[in-house]
């Protein structure tokens, strides 16, 4: 497997998002991972999706590893924000967090 520098979990199940927002957010993700050059080499972001990431409101939810860093209501602007702020440039769009992981 190519190494890489953060992987993301994009919940794509039916109960935190009734309209299952998070198939469109996966979708979109690889698009703007890709524009970011953050898809290959060497700050490639993995990205997963997960039927169920165990919160159940409040989605699409999105999870960012290592920071242990969670987002709620993820929107398509949201994640274009995530993407530039957080994935590329290592800045965590506060606003949007809703849990973060102890450090």
């Amino acid at each position: 497997m190519e190494p890489y520098t953060r992987h993301v979990l994009i919940c794509t199940g039916g109960f935190c998002s009734n309209e299952r927002g998070g198939r469109a957010l996966y979708s979109q993700l690889a698009m703007l991972l890709r524009r970011e050059g953050l898809l290959f080499g060497p700050r490639r972001v993995k990205r997963s999706e997960a039927p169920c990431l165990g919160v159940c409101d409040g989605g699409p939810v999105m999870a960012v590893y290592p920071e242990g860093v969670w987002y709620g209501a993820v929107t398509p602007a949201l994640l274009d924000r995530i993407v530039v702020e957080h994935l590329r440039d290592g800045k965590p769009v506060e606003e949007a967090i809703f849990h973060r992981l102890p450090l």
